[in-house]
C-alpha cells in the first residue's frame, strides 16, 4: 500500500533532486522573488563571480522595502542612501534579464501582495524570497519560505537549494468564527497559546472548518504570520476558492492544471497536532514586544508578563488595553493591506472622524489594490474621516532609517511585528486586525470595532 502523505510531503517529494543525508536534500526551486533591500547585493555578487541567472523567467523583483509611501515618490527616499538601493537593483535586474516591478510600475506593491495578484505563486510550487514573510504564499498550497541573500544567489544560479527537511504540524481550527473575529485574531490566538517558538522546525498546515470558510486574502493573513510562530512555513490545501482566485491572472497557466491531489491524505501522520475551537476566539491585540504577547481585546496584561517588554511598552501587569490612548493608527503591511481589509475598515470609519491628536494612515498593499480602492471610493471614505491615503510599500511597517512616526508614539497597527523599534525608534506597536485599528482611530484609544 502507498503510504498516506501530508500536503507538505507531496510537494517536498516532487521537488527532491537528491537526498544529501543528515535530513537534508537538494530541492528544485520554482520561483524566486527579490526586493531592493537585498536584490542588488545578490545580483551584483553573482555578476562579480561571472555567474548568470539560470532561468530569468522564474525570477522576479520589486521595489517595496525602502521606497517612501508619500504621493509623488520617486527614487529619492527619506532613508539616507535609499536611492542607491533602488537604482542599483534596477540596473542589476535589467542586466540579469529578470522581471522588475519598479517604483512607479502599475503592478508595484509588496512582494507577498503582488505575487498572488499576478499569479506568480501557484499551488504545489516551491517559492523563495529574502523576506521572512514569504510564508504568506503558502495560502495557495505552495511551499514558500524566506531565505538569505547568499541562498538567493545559489537559487538563481542553480535553480536549487540545500534544505533541512522540516517536521510537520497540523493546526485544526474547528467550528465557526463569531462576528468581527478575523484571520488576524486566529493567528494571534494561536501565538498567545503556543508561543513565538511553538512552530520551530515545522511546516504548519492550517486546516478545519474555519479555514475552508476563509477567503483567499484571509488565508494569506493567517499564513503570513506562521513565521512569528518560528515555523519553516505555513500552508493551506488549495480548493475551489483557490482556483477561483487564480483563474485568469497573468502568470497562471490556461487551462488550470489539475491540483486536485494537493491535500493531505486521509490517515496522513503529522509530527504535531494542535486543535483550536474557532468559536472561542475573540478579537485580539498585542500588549508586548512579541506577537505572542497577545490577549483578548477585553483582557488584561498577564501577571507573568515579561518585565523588559512591559518597560518598553509602558504598561503594568493587570492593566486593561481597552481604552488605552493611542497616537497613531496604521493600516497596511503584507499582513492586512489587501482590498478586503480596506473594505472592512472603511465600513467602520464611514461618516466618522479620526480622534483629535491621532495620526491615521492607510497604506494599500499594492498599486493595484490602491486603484481598486479608489474605484470603489474607499480612499474618499478614509480621507474624509481624516486618514492619510498613501502609496504601497513596507517602509512604515519595517523601519530601515527612513519613514517613521514620532519617537515614543503608541501605535495600533495591522502589521505583523511589534519588536522594539520595529516601526521606528521607541515606537510602541500594538498588533490587531484592520477593524480594531479603524475603530481605535475614531475613538482615540484601543477599542473593539
Amino acid at each position: 500500500m502507498v503510504k498516506a502523505q501530508t500536503l507538505f510531503e507531496k510537494i517536498w517529494n516532487t521537488h527532491v533532486i537528491v537526498d544529501l543525508g543528515g535530513g537534508s536534500a537538494l530541492i528544485a526551486i520554482d520561483r524566486i522573488f527579490l526586493h531592493e533591500r537585498t536584490g542588488a547585493a545578490a545580483l551584483n555578487s553573482m555578476a562579480s563571480a561571472n555567474r548568470a541567472v539560470v532561468d530569468p523567467t522564474r525570477v522576479f523583483a520589486v521595489m517595496d522595502h525602502i521606497v517612501d509611501t508619500r504621493p509623488g515618490r520617486g527614487d529619492k527616499t527619506m532613508m539616507p542612501g535609499g536611492d542607491t538601493f533602488i537604482t542599483e537593483t534596477r540596473a542589476a535586474c535589467h542586466a540579469a534579464g529578470i522581471t522588475l516591478f519598479d517604483v512607479n510600475d502599475p503592478d508595484q506593491g509588496i512582494t507577498h501582495v503582488i505575487s498572488p495578484e499576478l499569479g506568480i505563486v501557484l499551488p504545489g510550487c516551491t517559492f523563495v524570497a529574502p523576506d521572512s514573510h514569504t510564508c504568506t504564499q503558502g495560502a495557495f498550497g505552495a511551499l514558500a519560505w524566506g531565505i538569505g541573500s547568499s541562498e538567493a544567489e545559489h537559487a538563481m544560479a542553480t535553480g536549487t537549494l540545500r534544505v533541512a527537511k522540516p517536521k510537520t504540524m497540523r493546526v485544526t481550527f474547528s467550528g465557526k468564527l463569531t462576528a468581527r473575529v478575523t484571520a488576524k485574531d486566529m493567528i494571534l490566538h494561536l501565538l498567545a497559546d503556543h508561543g513565538a517558538g511553538g512552530g520551530k522546525g515545522y511546516v504548519a498546515e492550517f486546516a478545519g472548518e474555519a479555514i475552508t470558510a476563509l477567503d483567499m486574502e484571509a488565508r494569506m493573513t493567517l499564513c503570513n504570520m506562521a513565521t512569528e510562530l518560528a515555523a519553516f512555513s505555513g500552508i493551506i490545501a488549495p480548493d475551489a476558492a483557490t482556483l477561483d482566485y487564480l483563474k485568469g491572472r497573468r502568470y497562471v497557466p490556461d487551462p488550470l492544471p489539475d491540483w486536485g491531489d494537493l491535500r493531505s491524505d486521509d490517515g496522513a501522520l503529522f509530527d504535531c497536532e494542535i486543535n483550536i475551537d474557532a468559536s472561542a476566539i475573540e478579537p485580539m491585540v498585542s500588549w508586548g514586544t512579541s506577537p505572542s504577547h497577545s490577549i483578548s481585546l477585553l483582557g488584561t496584561v498577564p501577571d507573568n508578563a515579561d518585565v523588559k517588554a512591559l518597560a518598553y511598552m509602558g504598561l503594568t501587569t493587570g492593566q486593561r488595553l481597552a481604552d488605552l490612548a493611542i497616537d497613531v493608527a496604521f493600516i497596511g503591511s503584507c499582513t492586512n493591506s489587501r482590498i478586503s481589509d480596506l473594505r472592512r475598515a472603511a465600513t467602520l470609519v464611514k461618516s466618522k472622524k479620526v480622534a483629535e491628536g491621532v495620526l491615521a494612515l492607510v497604506i494599500p498593499g499594492s498599486s493595484s489594490v490602491k486603484r481598486a480602492a479608489e474605484a470603489e471610493g474607499l480612499d474618499k471614505i478614509f480621507t474624509d474621516a481624516g486618514f492619510e491615503w498613501r502609496e504601497s510599500g513596507c517602509s512604515l511597517c519595517f523601519f530601515a532609517g527612513g519613514e517613521s512616526f514620532p519617537p515614543g508614539s503608541r501605535v495600533i497597527s495591522s502589521t505583523n511585528r511589534n519588536f522594539e523599534g520595529r516601526q521606528g525608534p521607541g515606537i510602541r506597536t500594538h498588533i490587531a486586525s484592520p477593524e480594531v485599528v479603524a475603530a481605535s482611530a475614531i475613538a482615540g484609544k484601543i477599542t473593539a470595532p
